[in-house]
């Protein structure tokens, strides 16, 4: 698995990460197997795990995918001192639905439970604001990440969802590492708004959620020809043209596909060794621009 550098902090992670949402979702795997796919994606050189206190059923459910990402390292018998994980607050779960949650009493208090959830042995690697809530200020609501950092609760700090202005508001307050938002052949909204541009020029690393479409349109992707056409021309599947396609939009990219079975975290993580012409990324681009 080829590297890539977190921001500008030093610390290498996978140039392909895992995402846990599908793991802790309605319709979730057994533990059993989930736990087996996150030890499969550490086998296969991932050192980035995504996931957040909110990847959880409901609100009574909350932070499951947290302690179930911490439950896999602490039974992995390999080397996990590489291992980043990212988690995010700022979503509430009520009924399984998903709502905005910038208040700073809240964040102040799902930190120190994501950092329980965790482990509690060490600072949680990096914390992502999930979305901003119009409620409060970007200053109110990374205040508490601000805070958490001073007390050792957190190393770095991201944000997800955000426009590069509301980027700018939040490097006022707190140093940032990371910007998490959608981008995939169906939105490609991060080429035109500046955020990608931004995140390239301040060496920022872009962690683009739903790589691949989400559940429902990740079946789709066989209908966009020019993916199709390439995936049969290397052998390879759709899914691996995509993620090869994100990681040759810039070198600040790092795609994090959720995965909920073996067979699918171990065809995605092979996308990093596809590789894809000047050309060949033209074409998708110009596929998929509409």
């Amino acid at each position: 698995m080829e590297t890539k550098q977190l921001g500008s902090t030093g610390v290498t992670i996978s140039a392909i990460g895992l995402g846990g949402m599908p793991m802790s979702l309605s319709g979730r795997p057994p533990e059993s197997q989930a736990i087996n796919v996150i030890h499969k994606a550490l086998d296969l050189g991932v050192t980035l795990i995504d996931t957040a206190d909110s990847y959880c059923q409901d609100e009574s459910d909350k932070h499951h995918n947290e302690r179930l990402i911490c439950k896999a390292l602490q039974q992995y018998q390999g080397d996990i001192s590489q291992v980043t994980v990212a988690t995010k607050g700022g979503l509430m779960r009520p009924n399984g639905s998903w709502t905005r949650n910038g208040n700073p009493d809240h964040l102040r208090q799902t930190i120190r439970v994501s950092f329980e959830a965790l482990g509690g042995t060490k600072p949680i690697d990096v914390w992502q604001y999930h979305a901003p809530d119009p409620n409060y200020t970007i200053e109110e609501a990374l205040a508490p990440a601000k805070e958490a950092v001073d007390e050792g609760l957190i190393r770095f700090v991201g944000v997800s969802n955000f426009s590069v202005e509301q980027i700018k508001q939040a490097r006022d307050v707190v140093e940032i590492v990371s910007v998490q938002n959608q981008y995939n052949p169906w939105n490609r909204q991060p080429e035109s708004d500046g955020v990608l541009e931004y995140c390239e020029t301040e060496g920022l690393t872009f962690f683009p959620w739903s790589p691949l479409g989400g559940s429902r349109r990740v079946s789709k992707l066989e209908d966009i020809a020019v993916i199709a056409q390439l995936a049969k021309e290397k052998g390879v599947s759709v899914y691996q043209i995509v993620l090869a396609w994100l990681l040759a939009k810039s070198p600040c990219i790092v795609p994090i596909p959720g995965a909920s079975k073996l067979s699918s975290i171990d065809d995605s993580l092979h996308a990093s060794e596809v590789k894809l012409s000047e050309a060949e990324v033209r074409k998708i681009d110009q596929e998929t621009s509409s």
